[in-house]
């Protein structure tokens, strides 16, 4: 591996992660909003179900590498900072209202701007930037004084939890699985979309490599390389600091991230004839749009974690921020799309 800098390496495994999701976005029809609006008002309850087979995916293989010692989940920010419930369920309601707000979250923006929706590329910048903001910006003092954030976290977690009840670490994962799994096919819909079924092993087998690939990195280069899996509020913030400044900044996981999604879509969006240029043509929808993505950059990073940095990293990591944080999300998205259908504010 010498003859690549270990940041390259990263971004390679970065790109590799993120191709896949903007494949799974573009051919598998995954996303976090377009799966509660399409179960909630349009009646087609596949793409909610289609999460629960990301997830089992994510959990069972995850999981399993990291009792096998091969990934060090210990070591990501899930179990290395103590869980806030107040952040979780604070940033989830507002990223998710933001996430109806602007049409799409971080992850289902970078994927229709490799379809060519110049749109959702505003979207994705407004939002890194605005998370940055006040992850390391002129609000990071305030946003670390309501949501303290302890880097010396002890033992934490599910399965911790489980253990001190006396309950197998295997036994809560297969459960787990098991019951994902078991919801998800219950939908006779999804069961018949082998198309589907398919790319949500792929979202999930990601989410894994993921783990993996930098926790065999972080080995490698003493820690340099954080343990991390795929997340889309700080790494777009990363991605637009690497573009402006590469020859100080240098290559991450993150920056691979973020422009494997956008490659990924493209690639999915050619091969189902979807490439089109789109851009905004009404004021008040590109104001909507873009005060979302700010409200998806701000509560990303009050919530450690985006729709998918929480509501699936998170979750495979099998930390409490996980679940929790996917369930404001999704609740913050149901208020936001109900203000939107109900007609208080514009729509596309």
């Amino acid at each position: 591996m010498d003859f690549l800098p270990i940041g390259a390496w990263a971004a390679l495994a970065g790109l590799i992660t993120g191709s896949a999701f903007g494949l799974a976005a573009r051919l598998g029809d995954f996303c976090t909003l377009g799966a509660l609006e399409s179960a909630v008002w349009g009646g087609d309850q596949r793409r909610l179900r289609l999460w629960g087979i990301v997830l089992a995916t994510a959990i069972a293989t995850t999981q399993g590498l990291a009792l096998a010692g091969l990934i060090d989940i210990a070591a990501s920010q899930y179990h290395r900072i103590s869980w806030s419930l107040g952040g979780s369920l604070a940033g989830g309601l507002i990223f998710g209202y933001g996430m109806a707000l602007a049409g799409n979250c971080g992850f289902g923006a970078l994927a229709r701007a490799g379809g060519g929706d110049i749109r959702a590329l505003i979207v994705a910048v407004v939002m890194g930037i605005s998370g940055f903001f006040v992850l390391s910006g002129p609000a990071a003092p305030l946003r670390l004084w309501l949501f303290p954030q302890d880097f010396d976290a002890p033992p934490q977690g599910i399965l911790h939890d489980a253990a001190q009840l006396g309950l197998s670490p295997v036994v809560v994962v297969v459960v787990l699985v098991l019951g994902l799994l078991g919801w998800a096919l219950s939908c006779a819909p999804l069961r018949h979309s082998p198309r589907m079924i398919l790319w949500g092993v792929v979202a999930g087998l990601a989410v894994t490599f993921a783990f993996w690939s930098t926790s065999r990195l972080a080995a490698i280069s003493l820690d340099a390389v954080p343990v991390e899996g795929p997340s889309f509020t700080a790494p777009l913030g990363r991605a637009i600091l690497y573009v402006m400044t590469s020859s100080g900044s240098g290559l991450s996981f993150s920056t691979g991230l973020v422009f494997g999604v956008i490659l990924g879509g493209l690639g999915g969006a050619l091969l189902r004839g979807l490439f089109r240029w789109e851009a905004c043509e009404d004021p008040r929808e590109l104001g909507r749009q873009l005060s979302g993505a700010v409200l998806m950059g701000i509560g990303g990073v009050i919530a450690i974690g985006c729709s998918v940095g929480q509501g699936l990293s998170g979750f495979a990591a099998l930390a409490w921020s996980g679940p929790v944080t996917l369930a404001a999300i999704s609740l913050g998205g149901l208020i936001g799309l109900r203000r939107l259908i109900g007609g208080d504010a514009a729509v596309d």
